[in-house]
Order: structure tokens, then C-alpha cells, then sequence
């Protein structure tokens, strides 16, 4: 009988901490359009697969009256659960109990369920909605986010850490999903931002609106601090379950081999490129013609666009793309494209996932605003990418590979595992017509016919240098390939590759150019 008591008392104490911050609050979160964070960790995970940790937990803060408030879970839930049967561990920020705002009890929750993923070696997804750090415990909130951001440094590169920002995300509460391998946002309700509105309206006499100055498609499209862009919190669920179909759950591990199917034959590959090397195509679906079922993942889709980075399957097993997009700019490298890449490229090689180049660029993008804007340091960074990774690495070129272009897209010189070039690639130190103007410029200008001359010249430079066999002769391209031979020589590469030793020097760590 006194059991049975415990057990009435339990459940009931367990159904007041499971409102949150009471029915109130939560028909307030719904009007918003947003989820509540129960719902979004049971909408993640696999069906009755969720299980919490740390229901309990108060806040210890006495400061402002607070000794008299009661925050249930102190506005955060954590545990652990499945996604497509695999073991993960998450938390979520209960915007109904104090905003989500950020406290001590709340901050060791969060780096609790941190050290349990890294401790066991399973992803981490944190779901992020919050007024930021709890003002009345002062600088214990600012030490509880101190404490988060070094975990998610410690954590990085041993476990896939994925942060989705459904609601505020504000102040320093945006560094940890910075130092995260991948960012989720929806469109209307993500915000993230340094400094609100209001500040900048009383320092600056700016007018911003908040959507404006942090939402969802600003940081897909202009800031590149997010990957992924949903319309919904349900389409984003989705994408998350989608992008660990691809992910290795450690990397100690790689990610599971499943069988698959073959390209969709309606991309075919040899219909895909124009034989006018001054037209563009899409190289996305150059990609799909190669991996199985046609399925490619796109990371970072909207932000730096003429470059493509992503996940597919090759024969079932995970393989990165980096590819030069020639439908925007001609696929030139600049600053962002730079470092959308370098950073896509590290977290394959840091998760044993082989990279798969594919070329066709005229080179780094030239003008006065990349030179301010720091292109050599962030060129450089893709130099520094490809070079340290030790992954396998295979590259194709499809078309155009000039200068630094040339070098920067995983040439034989960055250590590239195997190089290959289709019968179209041009492999030169610059475009046909640009070098013939330099190298002949006497001639042109003495001839009778100037132009018809600069034309004889650009023709003859084309059949010197506009080839793949120049740079085949000197061991640089290990084959010319035909284009339909393409998805069985990657995956052979791939899989001799594998098997190699490297040595790198010993050392603490490299220094990449920041």
C-alpha cells in the first residue's frame, strides 16, 4: 500500500514536471508556430525510443527572488534514443519555462548529456531555443556557456555534433552551435545574432528587424553560419534523420555500407556537358549521375554557390563531393566558396569519409573586393584542407582546370590519391584566349589582320595546352578517362585507396590560415 502511494506520488510529480512551463506558456509556443521541445525530441527520434535523464533537476539560484520560482527540468530536457535505430543523444531548450534562458543547473544538464555523448561515442543534437543567459544568476550563466563551448571543441572531430535553432538564439548562446559540424534553421522562426535589434537601434539609430538581421535565410544565404534551410520544423526532422543516413557515428568508425541501387538513367552522364566549353551545365547533376539512386545530399546549398559540397553513396558506402559549379560565376573559387569547402573537406577527412573532386573552374575569382576581402588567406585554406586530409582522395576533371584553380581542387600536388581528366578537361596556367594575348601579343599587334591573327593564336595555344595529354605525359593525371567509365574508375580508386599508410610529421597540431 505505501508502495503504491510512492509510485500515485511519483506519477504525479513526474506529470507537473512533464507541462514545462504550464499549459499557458505552451498554447503561447504553439500560437508562435513553434513546437514544443518534448515534441521536437519525440519527432527526432525513433517512436518510443526516448529516454530522459535529469526530469528533475531545479535551479539552486536565491538572487532576485528566484529561491521562490519553480522552473521544471530548470528549462532544458536531455536523455538519449534512436534515429533509424541507432543510438544518439540529444537535448532540447524548453522556451516555455524562463524562455529557455540559460542558467547553472540548466548549463550542467546540457554539458552532462555532452560528456555522456562523447563519453560513448554516439552524434550529439542540440536543439536550441533561448532567451539567452539567465540574467538573475549572473556570471554563472556566462561559466555554464564557457563549460558548453568547450565540450563542443573537445567533441570536435570524434563525434558529429548537429545543432538545429527552432527559436532565439542569442548573445553568446551562438558560439556553440558555431563550433558544431552542422547548423538547422526554418524559415520565420530561427534567429541567431550577436546583438538584438534593440541595441542596435540605441547604438547606431539603425531600424532592423530581427528576421532581417538573423533569420532563418540570412545565415543560409549571406553569412553561411547554417547548412540546412527548412520550411518547417517537420521538414527539418527530416533532413536531420536524412544527413545521419550518411554520417559515421564516431571516427572511430565509418558509416554504415548498405546496399543500394544504381544511378537514375536519366542522368546520363555523357549527354550532361556541352561541347561549347563556354556553356554551363549543373553539375549537381553530374553527381547524381554517379552515386547510387541518384541520391545526392547538398550541404550549404544556398550560401556560396559556385561551389557544390555534399553526401552520397557510392556501391553503399558514403562518399563527400566538392565541385566546381559553372552555372554561378563559372565556378570560380573566392573567399566564401574557399571556406565553405576547406571546412566540408576537414570534416570528411576527420570522419573517414573519401573525397570525390570534380573540376571545371578558370580559376580564383580576380577584383579588388576578393583582394580586400582576404582571398589569399582563404584560398589558402582549401590549399591547407586538401593537403592535410588523409582520406582517399579522388579527383576528376571535367573541363576547364586553370592556375591556382588548377592546383587548389585536389591536384596531384596536394597529394590527390588519383587523378583523372575526361577528354574535354583543359589544363592550362590560363584560358586560351587571355594567354594568347600575353604570349603573342608582338605578333597580333604586327599583323596586317590583327584579329585574324589573335584568333590563329588562340587556336594554336588551344591545341598546345587546352588538353588533358600535356599534363598526362608528365604523370600528373594518372588516366584519361571517357566520361561513362566515371562511377566505376571513382569507386575502384576509392577502395584501393583505402587501404593506404600514410605518415604525416609529428607534431602538436598544424596552423591553418584563420
Amino acid at each position: 500500500m505505501a508502495a503504491n502511494k510512492k509510485v500515485l506520488e511519483f506519477k504525479k510529480r513526474r506529470e507537473v514536471v512533464l507541462t514545462g512551463g504550464g499549459e499557458k506558456a505552451i498554447q503561447k509556443q504553439v500560437a508562435m508556430g513553434k513546437m514544443t521541445a518534448r515534441d521536437r525530441v519525440l519527432a527526432i527520434l525513433d517512436q518510443g525510443s526516448f529516454n530522459e535523464y535529469d526530469l528533475f533537476v531545479e535551479h539552486d539560484a536565491r538572487d532576485f527572488d528566484m529561491d521562490k520560482k519553480t522552473l521544471h527540468g530548470d528549462g532544458v530536457i536531455i536523455g538519449t534514443g534512436t534515429v533509424n535505430g541507432r543510438p544518439i543523444c540529444i537535448f532540447a531548450q524548453d522556451f516555455t519555462v524562463a524562455g529557455g534562458s540559460l542558467g547553472s543547473a540548466h548549463a550542467r544538464k546540457i554539458t552532462k548529456i555532452m560528456d555522456h555523448s562523447l563519453k560513448m561515442r554516439m552524434p550529439l543534437i542540440g536543439i536550441n531555443d533561448s532567451g539567452g543567459a539567465r540574467i538573475q544568476e549572473g556570471v554563472n550563466s556566462l561559466a555554464g556557456y564557457g563549460e558548453i563551448f568547450f565540450r563542443n571543441t573537445l567533441a570536435s572531430g570524434v563525434i558529429p555534433q548537429i545543432s538545429v535553432i527552432l527559436g532565439p538564439c542569442a548573445g553568446g548562446a551562438v558560439y556553440s552551435p558555431a563550433l558544431t559540424d552542422f547548423v538547422f534553421v526554418v524559415d520565420q522562426i530561427s534567429k541567431m545574432f550577436i546583438t538584438g535589434p534593440e541595441v542596435i537601434k540605441t547604438v547606431l539609430g539603425e531600424e532592423i528587424s530581427m528576421e532581417d538581421l538573423g533569420g532563418a535565410r540570412v545565415h543560409c544565404e549571406i553569412t553561411g553560419n547554417a547548412h540546412f534551410f527548412a520550411e518547417s520544423e517537420i521538414e527539418c526532422f527530416e533532413q536531420i534523420k536524412k544527413l545521419l543516413y550518411f554520417l559515421p557515428w564516431s571516427n572511430s568508425e565509418k558509416s554504415n555500407t548498405q546496399p543500394t541501387g544504381l544511378p537514375d538513367p536519366k542522368f546520363d552522364i555523357t549527354e550532361i556537358i556541352p561541347e561549347d566549353p563556354r556553356e554551363p551545365y549543373d553539375v549537381r547533376d553530374v553527381v547524381r549521375s554517379l552515386v547510387d539512386n541518384s541520391d545526392f545530399f547538398e550541404v550549404q546549398e544556398l550560401w556560396a554557390q559556385n561551389i557544390v559540397i555534399g553526401f552520397g553513396k557510392l556501391a553503399g558506402e558514403t562518399v563527400g563531393f566538392v565541385c566546381n559549379q559553372p552555372i554561378v560565376l563559372a565556378g570560380v573559387l573566392d573567399v566564401d566558396s574557399s571556406d565553405k569547402s576547406a571546412r566540408f573537406i576537414r570534416f570528411c577527412d576527420a570522419f573517414n569519409i573519401p573525397i570525390i573532386t570534380l573540376v571545371d573552374l578558370p580559376g580564383y575569382l580576380p577584383g579588388v573586393d576578393q583582394e580586400h576581402a582576404g582571398v589569399i588567406r582563404h584560398g589558402a585554406k582549401l590549399l591547407y584542407a586538401y593537403s592535410e586530409a588523409t582520406v582517399p582522395k579522388v579527383t576528376v576533371i571535367l573541363r576547364k582546370a586553370y592556375g591556382g584553380g588548377y592546383i587548389a581542387m585536389n591536384s596531384r600536388h596536394l597529394r590527390a590519391d588519383f587523378v583523372f581528366a575526361w577528354p574535354s578537361a583543359e589544363i592550362a596556367v590560363m584560358g586560351p584566349e587571355g594567354a594568347a594575348n600575353i604570349i603573342f601579343k608582338r605578333e597580333i599587334a604586327a599583323a596586317e589582320d590583327p584579329e585574324a591573327m589573335r584568333l590563329q593564336k588562340v587556336e594554336e595555344y588551344k591545341e598546345k595546352f587546352a588538353n588533358p595529354y600535356v599534363a598526362a605525359s608528365k604523370g600528373f593525371i594518372d588516366s584519361v578517362i571517357e566520361p561513362e567509365e566515371t562511377r566505376k574508375v571513382i569507386q575502384h580508386a576509392i577502395e584501393v585507396s583505402s587501404r593506404k599508410d600514410i605518415s604525416m610529421p609529428r607534431k602538436k597540431h598544424g596552423i591553418p590560415p584563420f
